[in-house]
C-alpha cells in the first residue's frame, strides 16, 4: 500500500504523534443555530456569533486535539484561531439535507470545491452523508455516484477524503428507540463494507458507534430497554471492523461525553483497531447555553474547565486506538510513501 504525496501529508497533518486521529468537530451550521437560539429565549443567532462560538472552541480546545473539524461558511475564522499543532479538516456539504424529496439526499456547497477548500487550509476535506442500506436502490445510486464524484475531485487535488455516514429508518421510525437500536449494528455495518470500496476514493470512515449504549445492558448508559447485552454489543464492534478495508474513527454523534467515553471502552475491550474521532457535542455542547446566556468571556471559561475536562478524558480513551497507518499494516507513515 502507498499514499499519494498530498493524501499523506493531510493523514499526517491531522493525527497526533501517535498517529491516532485525536480531533475535535465544530461543522455544526442548523443544528448548532438552533440550539443556540433556543438557550437564548429567540433571540436572533446571526452570523458573527455562530463566527464567535467557533473561534471560542478552537482557540481554546485545539492545543488539546490532533485537528479540528470546521466549516467553510463560519467557521474560517475559528481555523485561524485553531492552535499550531492541530491540522484542519473542512465540511464540503450543505448542512442537514433536502427534505422536499424522499431519501435525505446530499448537496455539496454551491460555491465550493475540493480545490478550495484545499486553498482555504484544508488539509483534508469531509462529507456527511445520510445513509442507509435498506432505502430504495433508486435512492441510493443517487449517494453512490454522489460520493464517487467527490472522492474522485479529492484524488484530483490530491487531498484525503473523510466520509461521515449517519444512518436513518427510511420509514420514518424513531432512530433513538430501541427497535432501530436492533438495526443499527447491520445499518453501520454495511454502510462500512459499501463505502471501503476503491470506487469512492474514501481515506478514512467516519462512522456511528455500532450500537445505541443507551440499549446496552449491564453498562451505565443502559436505560432499561434492551436491545443487546454486552457480549453481542462487543460482538457488533468487532463485526463492523471486520467489515472495514479503510481506517475509520468514531463519531460522538450528540451524546454526552460520559456516554461517548463508555463507548469508547466498549470499543477498547473489542478489540477493534479504531484510529480515533472526530468529537464535536459531547465536549462543548454544555457550553452553548453558557454563551448563550453569559456571552463570550463566561463561555470561554467555561471551555478551560469543563471543556478541557471533556476533550481530556476522550483522549484518555484513545489509548486504546491504533495508529491510521497500522491499518494498511504499516509501522509508520513514512512506510506508506
Amino acid at each position: 500500500m502507498k499514499l499519494t504525496p498530498g493524501k499523506l501529508k493531510g493523514m499526517n497533518a491531522v493525527a497526533d504523534a501517535r498517529g491516532v486521529i485525536a480531533a475535535a468537530a465544530m461543522d455544526q451550521r442548523g443544528s448548532l443555530s438552533k440550539s443556540l437560539a433556543a438557550a437564548a429565549k429567540g433571540k436572533e443567532i446571526t452570523a458573527a456569533m455562530m463566527e464567535e462560538f467557533k473561534v471560542c472552541v478552537s482557540r481554546e480546545l485545539t492545543p488539546f486535539a490532533s485537528a479540528i473539524l470546521l466549516d467553510p461558511e463560519y467557521g474560517l475564522p475559528a481555523a485561524k484561531a485553531r492552535a499550531k499543532n492541530a491540522g484542519l479538516l473542512l465540511a464540503y456539504e450543505e448542512s442537514g439535507y433536502d427534505n422536499t424529496k424522499t431519501g435525505r439526499l446530499p448537496d455539496l456547497l454551491p460555491h465550493l470545491s475540493a480545490h478550495r477548500l484545499q486553498a482555504d487550509g484544508a488539509d483534508c476535506v469531509k462529507v456527511l452523508l445520510y445513509y442507509t442500506p435498506f432505502d430504495k436502490p433508486e435512492v441510493n445510486d443517487i449517494k453512490h455516484a454522489f460520493i464517487e464524484r467527490v472522492g474522485a475531485e479529492c484524488r484530483a487535488v490530491d487531498i484525503p477524503f473523510f466520509l461521515e455516514f449517519v444512518g436513518y429508518d427510511p420509514a420514518g421510525g424513531d432512530e433513538k428507540g430501541v427497535e432501530y437500536a436492533r438495526r443499527k449494528p447491520e445499518i453501520v455495518g454495511k454502510t462500512v463494507a459499501e463505502f471501503s470500496k476503491d470506487q469512492y476514493g474514501v481515506d478514512v470512515l467516519k462512522i456511528e458507534i455500532p450500537v445505541n449504549t443507551k440499549c446496552v445492558e449491564g453498562i451505565a448508559a443502559f436505560q432499561g430497554q434492551k436491545a443487546y447485552s454486552k457480549a453481542e454489543a462487543l460482538d457488533h464492534f468487532r463485526a463492523v471492523a471486520a467489515a472495514a478495508r479503510r481506517p475509520f474513527i468514531f463519531l460522538s454523534a450528540g451524546v454526552s461525553n460520559a456516554e461517548f467515553n463508555e463507548s469508547l471502552a466498549l470499543a477498547a475491550e473489542s478489540g477493534v483497531a479504531f484510529a480515533g474521532v472526530l468529537c464535536g457535542r459531547a465536549t462543548w455542547k454544555d457550553g452553548i447555553a453558557v454563551y448563550a446566556g453569559q456571552g463570550r468571556e463566561a463561555f470561554e471559561k467555561w471551555l478551560r474547565t469543563e471543556g478541557r475536562a471533556n476533550i481530556e478524558a476522550v483522549n484518555r480513551s484513545l489509548q486504546a486506538a491504533k495508529p491510521w497507518f497500522a491499518f494498511y499494516g504499516a509501522k509508520s507513515a513514512a512506510a506508506l510513501a
